[in-house]
């Protein structure tokens, strides 16, 4: 679908890393032609699901709780 537009160096589909399912996005990277990819697919339709195509951004610096990447959602403690 990108190489339509220019070299695809790489891409990427997103997964989770505990249980392998895919996240719903992904990494397109071009050697040229990024902008016309962006303007062209940007809400285009593929597999019935509408695109999202926009350039990457870096994530933010969350800083990180001590309980781990995940904080405490989840967790059971009990007061006896």
């Amino acid at each position: 679908m990108f190489s339509a537009y220019g070299r695809v160096l790489s891409a990427t589909i997103a997964a989770d890393r505990e249980t392998g399912q895919l996240r719903g996005f992904g990494f397109v990277e071009l050697a040229e032609g990024a902008e016309e990819a962006i303007k062209a697919l940007h809400q285009a339709q593929f597999g019935g699901r509408s695109l999202t195509v926009n350039e990457a951004q870096p994530r933010e610096n969350r800083p990180r709780t001590d309980s781990g990447p995940r904080g405490n959602r989840g967790s059971y403690s009990r007061n006896s």
